[in-house]
């Protein structure tokens, strides 16, 4: 009988985890939509243009290079015209010194003084250098010392550097704005998650002289079609190119729980048994495809080897691997 009642309760518990869950993913859709309906933004006309732009993974899922290392999680070091930034600092799941970031970094002859700024796409534990980053709000390059310089760090929230690397000041970037010459911010957009609930994302939009914008995406979180709509509402300009996560672990996960794919559950707004799926990947192609980008590049750390196919045959010759120590050259 002891059995029972306790059997009892925990059914009851877990019933009430997911009805408090599925309150707060419907209260939570409700407000992003309600803010996103709300939002309005002038024009960046002053941003500027570079003449070219080169994307280089420093950590991300695959390489073609023995030397360098690969985790499931975003870094990437984004040359554009004089300006070099480095775009979310990865995932370091073993918590080690060098992390991937620091020792690709090494293996591939860039130096920490070499960073102008650092820009936190959102503050996830694979962009923001693990999971205590993520809980205490922070971000490491790695678990040991690195001397970056007292550069700034634009964060769509309130974070901070970590002891490891304390210099840097951090700069909120709620709202759209110039970086530095021809790259702005789309500011933070919002998407409420199953199980991680509210989330700030921000991407990075680069004016490349005759071709267009270049949009860098961390995650993808909040869609390609409201990233692409932030991107119309500050620049006339077209779309050239689409790089980065758009977060579609379809029929397998980076970051996998025994036989429960995290990644699935926590990057929708939906609930888990709507997960992301096939018809998910399909609509966005169909997206871009309206966009006509002359290059698009999905990256693995946050989509499964069945996505990543279906856009390069989607894409053909306009599509480009994402790998990690292979620049993507603009």
């Amino acid at each position: 009988m002891v059995v029972f009642y306790v059997l009892l309760a925990i059914v009851a518990l877990v019933l009430l985890f997911f009805a408090h869950t599925l309150v707060r993913l419907k209260t939570g859709n409700a407000r992003v939509a309600k803010e996103l309906a709300q939002t309005r933004y002038t024009p960046l006309e002053d941003i500027g243009a570079v003449d070219s732009v080169s994307i280089l993974p420093l950590v991300d899922f695959y390489t073609d290079n023995p030397r360098l290392k690969t985790e499931a999680g975003v870094a990437y070091l984004v040359k554009a015209g004089e300006t070099t930034l480095l775009m979310d600092v990865g995932f370091n799941k073993k918590k080690a010194h060098p992390s991937p970031l620091l020792h690709n970094m090494k293996a591939l002859d860039i130096k920490p003084d070499a960073i102008d700024a650092v820009v936190i796409s959102h503050v996830h534990l694979d962009h923001v250098g693990g999971m205590n980053e993520q809980r205490t709000k922070t971000f490491s390059i790695s678990q040991g010392p690195v001397d970056l310089r007292e550069i700034p760090v634009y964060a769509t929230s309130a974070i901070s550097a970590s002891r490891w690397n304390p210099k840097p000041q951090v700069t909120v970037t709620d709202k759209p704005q110039k970086l530095a010459e021809g790259v702005a911010t789309t500011g933070a957009i919002p998407r409420n998650l199953y199980l991680m609930g509210y989330t700030l994302e921000q991407s990075l939009a680069v004016r490349v002289k005759n071709k267009g914008i270049v949009i860098i995406i961390g995650c993808g979180h909040p869609t390609v079609e409201r990233i692409v709509e932030r991107v119309k509402m500050l620049f006339d300009d077209p779309v050239y190119a689409i790089i980065g996560g758009l977060h579609f672990p379809v029929h397998g996960g980076r970051i996998m729980a025994g036989p429960i794919n995290l990644q699935s559950l926590v990057g929708t707004d939906r609930p888990p048994w709507q997960a992301i799926g096939e018809a998910d990947v399909d609509n966005t192609i169909a997206v871009i495809k309206k966009i006509s980008p002359a290059l698009v590049s999905l990256s693995p750390h946050d989509s499964s080897d069945w996505s990543l196919e279906r856009f390069k045959a989607a894409f053909g010759d306009r599509y480009k691997d994402v790998k990690v120590g292979t620049p993507i050259q603009i």
